[in-house]
């Protein structure tokens, strides 16, 4: 039996199947199958499927207790090749690329159905255009030829391999679901936020921090609308142009201290209050929707529920099953080690090779020891904070590990000159945006302008103020993309192997976002997946960037509860 095969939804419900041989065209007649879970099953020995979309096929088989070991997402793999070519937002369904590959007109992407709270996906619903198995093996070869085109087949074909495993990796996360206990999350709400008022307005703290902002202004003020507190603080003689936290706490006023603590608990009533626990938490688990690659630099996004951005106080709720526990796990220094790999620096490479606090080993080769000094310059390098103390910073890292920050430079620079930047497996940045306001936002990177003023920060999603139109910004996002971009390219590597070291376990993955991974397992399966973890970070290191000095070292905690790991 041929080790890949290929699997297309059909009209009737059912599935047409087929063997696939090195060139990727059919070895065997094409076959209908009535039920697309039976096979699959009935054929074990299949190593690899090939699909039009992870999204459309797995969770269906998921629902049947069926797992398969890999697949290739033709649709994932489009949008790489699109990238790698520089027609990164082009359509990138597989009927726009049978459009392109026959001369035809090329329909635009299906509109990306938006997350009902609680629901599963389900297969066959309307994701794209089904095509025949004949027509969507025709896409599958010619991608083959565009790999090897490739300015590094060898890579390409490995980042594809990884976006695909992140895919089915995404879609076992929906179908787990990150547990979740409704009753901790009530008490948590209660002590914050009080009792809740019928008719669903603001609960007690809040309500009375309101007034108590309004007492110090002397005059109705409403603490939501930023708009009004800034014209009550200029009524009181002080001058702010936003309510940001960083710019009121300084200023001397008594609405300051309530002002505060109402921004924090409203944020927490409106984005993980009542509602959102009865529209999320279903069974004993939240369910957002992950989607693998959801960003141009390969990180990845949830569909609704917030996912990513999990206050640490609501991270209370999160509990393991009775007699399970949570293996949560830290990726540590991730972005310096990945440019050290990269770059491919002797000083930084050594750096990296240790275990240790590698900011404290920097500090002690290039900052006398001044630690916060030496994280300064790292990050100010892959950031691109080059002014002021950033500047100078950035001049002694130069002096001691000039490979490493000539490689960001370069990166720079291509930006800025809109050039392509690639991550080490050749996941490629956007050339600058062609008569449009902002090439990050044609990327999926929102403007500073487009994020919440309390969410303009890392925060895990790396948006700080890249809303300029000038080839200076462009050149930071660039600058960032090829360490971020790789660093994504290599968490996909090590969930797949991780996954793979899970396989023959009751462990699940449930939880994962950029350099935090978290595996809800029994008890006694806790320190088996610690070692997993450990493994699976070594291989994927060795698998993205080769054989390097470089290592990546996990924090692991095993806990009850998410919010006792950090």
């Amino acid at each position: 039996m041929a080790d890949r095969w290929a699997l297309a939804p059909a009209e009737d419900g059912g599935v047409d199947v087929a063997p696939l041989g090195p060139d990727g065209l059919p070895a065997g007649p094409v076959r209908r199958e009535a039920d697309p879970a039976e096979a699959v099953r009935s054929r074990p020995g299949v190593a690899r499927w090939v699909w039009r979309s992870t999204a459309e096929v797995y969770p269906r088989l998921l629902a049947t207790g069926v797992r398969v070991e890999r697949c290739y997402d033709i649709e994932a793999a489009e949008t790489l090749l699109l990238g790698h070519e520089g027609r990164y937002g082009e359509p990138r369904s597989a009927a726009a690329a049978l459009a392109r590959l026959r001369g035809g007109p090329v329909p635009p992407d299906p509109p990306q159905r938006s997350a009902e709270p609680g629901s599963q996906s389900s297969l066959f619903e309307p994701q794209g255009v089904h095509l025949p198995l004949p027509d969507l093996l025709a896409v599958y070869a010619e991608q083959q030829q565009r790999h090897e085109r490739a300015g590094h087949p060898d890579r390409m074909r490995l980042l594809t391999a990884a976006e695909s495993a992140g895919m089915l990796v995404a879609a076992e996360m929906n179908r787990a679901g990150l547990p979740w206990s409704t009753d901790v999350h009530r008490a948590v709400l209660h002590d914050l936020l009080g009792e809740r008022y019928a008719g669903g307005g603001e609960p007690r703290r809040l309500a009375e921090l309101a007034d108590e902002v309004s007492t110090a202004f002397g005059r109705r003020v409403r603490p939501d609308l930023p708009a009004d507190v800034i014209k009550a603080f200029a009524q009181a003689g002080i001058k702010v142009s936003s309510t940001r936290r960083w710019e009121i706490e300084s200023v001397d006023h008594p609405a300051v201290k309530p002002l505060i603590e109402y921004k924090k608990l409203y944020r927490i009533w409106v984005a993980h209050g009542w509602a959102w626990l009865q529209d999320w938490v279903r069974e004993g688990r939240f369910r957002p929707e992950f989607l693998a690659g959801g960003t141009v630099t390969g990180r990845w996004v949830t569909n609704g529920g917030g996912g990513l951005q999990i206050p640490k106080v609501i991270r209370r709720a999160v509990v393991a099953d009775p007699g399970w526990r949570l293996v949560v796990a830290d990726a540590d220094q991730m972005e310096p080690r990945v440019l050290a790999a990269i770059s491919r620096d002797p000083g930084l490479m050594e750096v990296a090779g240790r275990e240790s606090d590698l900011y404290q080993s920097v500090s002690d080769r290039a900052f006398s020891g001044d630690r916060d000094q030496a994280k300064l310059a790292v990050l100010g390098a892959v950031y691109g904070q080059t002014s002021g103390d950033g500047l100078k910073n950035l001049a002694a890292l130069r002096r001691r590990f000039p490979r490493a920050v000539a490689y960001v430079d370069d990166a720079a620079r291509a930006g800025e000159e809109g050039r392509l930047v690639r991550t080490w497996l050749g996941r490629t940045c956007p050339p600058a945006a062609r008569g449009t306001d902002d090439a990050t936002e044609e990327a999926g990177i929102p403007a500073a302008s487009a994020v919440p003023e309390d969410e303009q920060s890392d925060g895990g999603q790396w948006v700080p103020g890249y809303a300029s139109t000038n080839a200076r910004a462009r050149g930071r996002f660039a600058r960032n993309f090829v360490v971020q971009g790789s660093a994504a390219d290599w968490a996909l590597l090590l969930l797949a192997a991780l996954r793979k070291a899970c396989a023959g376990m009751a462990a699940e993955l449930v939880f994962f976002q950029h350099d935090e991974v978290i595996v809800h397992c029994p008890e006694e399966e806790a320190a088996a997946v610690v070692t997993a973890i450990r493994e699976a970070a070594a291989l994927a290191g060795r698998l993205t960037f080769g054989e390097t000095p470089v290592r990546f070292p996990f924090t692991t905690a095993v806990v009850e509860c998410y919010a006792d790991a950090k």
